[in-house]
């Protein structure tokens, strides 16, 4: 009988420790593949860089348009300006000059 209570014991300990190390597998399992893994963190955060640099752009892309809108808005306009922008809408040019329009 003590023989029948050791082995009971030593199947109950054994149960309980395969439960553990199922939990530890599955959590390891998960925290390396899936939608919220440490290889999907690294992948926003590639993410979070690029789309910085965009934002940054596109903000000094803002910045110059507001500078150029502010030279045609204000009291007084800009002569270069407003002769670059005459030039570009009614295509007037000089007879020595070539022009050279970029987007």
């Amino acid at each position: 009988m003590e023989r029948v209570g050791r082995i009971s014991r030593g199947l109950g300990q054994a149960w309980l420790t395969g439960l553990w190390f199922f939990l530890i597998a599955y959590f390891a399992v998960h925290a390396f593949q899936g939608d919220n893994s440490l290889s999907a963190l690294k992948e926003l955060e590639k993410q979070a860089v690029l789309l910085k640099a965009e934002a940054d752009d596109v903000a000094l892309q803002r910045e110059r348009l507001t500078h150029r809108t502010e030279l045609l808005g204000g009291k007084v306009v800009d002569p270069d300006i407003l002769e670059e922008q005459v030039r570009v809408r009614l295509g007037f040019t000089h007879p020595d000059e070539v022009i050279l329009l970029l987007k």
